[in-house]
């Protein structure tokens, strides 16, 4: 072990000299092995035992991000469901699997995990959305969808799975081998919207004040206080939380190394006045799921209950897994694996102004809310955590309707809702490159006659 370590010193001092030499910071090279182990296991974990990906698919996954992920040694426990990534014999990170939570890095005390009570979704066999059942597709939207699952992958781009709603009724599903209606997919800053979403089902059910300032109670003595819950939810809070993926990095920390994630940006100092200019950011979405975790019972038995009765039992997400970070609290900004059949319920849920199978989950004031452009003098096309096509001084995706909005997801991850055509497209897969979002839905979308009015 000695020798091993005394290897390791002296390649890392190396390899710091060498990075000074080329204008990487000292800074970015000690905090490399903690993220990249953090990550290795993280994602490694989650994608063999929630997604269902091989060993080897996971670490291709995972080397998509990074050459350097290839230096990892990941070794799966089996019996215990557990990952750990290893760097150079040196860094190991650990990733625990549980039942119907997922996985979550074993950084800290985790032990509140190891106690919660996932409950069942009833299974039915009822048409989509109630059950499993679909009967209502359609042979010329089937075939379409199949043509284009093969043309994305005769290309490389990776799709995995590709779904249709029109009128309410799921009517073409295809899925690339390997994958299926029931595969638990990543949906990366998707999660975002359904965090926003849980968020609106607070303010309905008064358990939350979105008109309250400040929004933390440790913002009180600064300038934060200002900050409003719509310019949180706009991603104009003036706070200084970039989205840089790098080591050292408040997300990377926030994401691969932190035993609770919305430490970080709750710490962060503000630098622009809240709502003047739009700047993405994971960890603003991340001090929502704090305030949803302590709105609802502040443990994590109590935030899966609430998950439960809110979202997964009236909605019917039969495939769906909310992760959370090793304290307990959902990962809101990212860690949501869901069915394509699951990520659509979430659209037509937006495309029916808040409600599905017979569930209110926000008013339709607030879909009206969440669907504005924003007043940021830089980026106007976001609402309330969903892209929109309008806003700006052209359009997001040129040759979709223009009431088109979507939430989406690194790696390509899109369900867009388009009112106007009375549809969801739900689009899951791995694309580290571009994918033709704009044209491939607008081919779909051109099948679709006549159009209907918007209201």
């Amino acid at each position: 072990m000695k020798k091993t370590l005394s290897i390791f010193v002296l390649v890392l001092s190396l390899a710091i000299v060498a990075a000074s030499i080329a204008g990487v910071s000292p800074s970015y090279m000690v905090n490399s092995p903690s993220m990249l182990t953090g990550m290795g296991a993280k994602l490694a974990c989650s994608g063999h035992y929630v997604s269902g990906l091989s060993e080897e698919q996971a670490f291709i996954d995972l080397q998509s991000y990074s050459p350097a992920l290839k230096l990892l040694d990941l070794e799966y426990d089996q019996q215990q469901k557990s990952v750990s990534a290893s760097l150079l014999g040196v860094k190991t990170t650990r990733a625990q699997y549980r039942e119907g939570l997922g996985c979550s890095l074993s950084i800290g005390d985790t032990q509140a995990l190891d106690q919660v009570v996932v409950p069942e979704v009833v299974q039915s066999v009822e048409d989509w959305p109630i059950g499993s059942g679909g009967s209502a597709i359609e042979s010329e939207w089937q075939t379409k969808l199949n043509s284009l699952m093969q043309e994305d992958n005769a290309k490389g781009l990776n799709t995995r799975a590709l779904l249709l709603v029109k009128d309410g009724q799921l009517v073409a599903e295809s899925y690339a081998d390997g994958f299926d209606s029931g595969s638990k997919l990543l949906g990366w800053s998707m999660a975002k919207s359904v965090t926003a979403l849980l968020v609106g089902h607070l303010e309905m059910t008064n358990l939350l004040d979105t008109q309250k300032q400040p929004v933390f109670d440790e913002w009180s003595e600064d300038q934060r206080r200002s900050i409003r819950f719509e310019d949180l939810l706009h991603m104009s809070s003036g706070l200084d939380f970039p989205e840089t993926y790098e080591p050292g990095m408040g997300v990377t920390d926030m994401l691969f190394t932190a035993n609770t994630a919305a430490e970080l940006p709750l710490a962060a100092p503000l630098i622009h006045v809240p709502g003047e200019i739009f700047e993405y950011s994971s960890g603003t979405t991340n001090l929502f799921s704090k305030l949803i975790f302590e709105r609802t019972g502040n443990s994590p038995q109590s935030q899966m209950d609430f998950l439960h009765q809110a979202l997964r039992e009236p909605l019917a997400l039969q495939d769906f897994v909310f992760e959370t970070d090793p304290s307990g609290v959902p990962v809101g900004s990212s860690y949501l694996y869901a069915s394509a059949r699951d990520w659509a319920k979430i659209g037509q849920l937006m495309l029916n102004r808040g409600e599905l199978n017979g569930h209110r989950l926000v008013t339709e004031d607030w879909v009206d809310r969440a669907l504005a452009p924003n007043k940021s003098t830089n980026t106007k096309s976001y609402g309330y955590q969903f892209w929109l096509n309008a806003g700006d001084a052209s359009l997001r995706w040129p040759d979709l309707p223009q009431d088109s909005f979507a939430a989406l997801g690194n790696r390509k991850q899109v369900v867009m809702v388009v009112p106007s055509k009375n549809a969801v497209i739900v689009r899951l897969g791995w694309t580290s490159g571009r994918y033709p979002t704009n044209e491939n839905f607008a081919e779909i979308l051109s099948m679709i006659e006549p159009e209907i009015p918007a209201s």
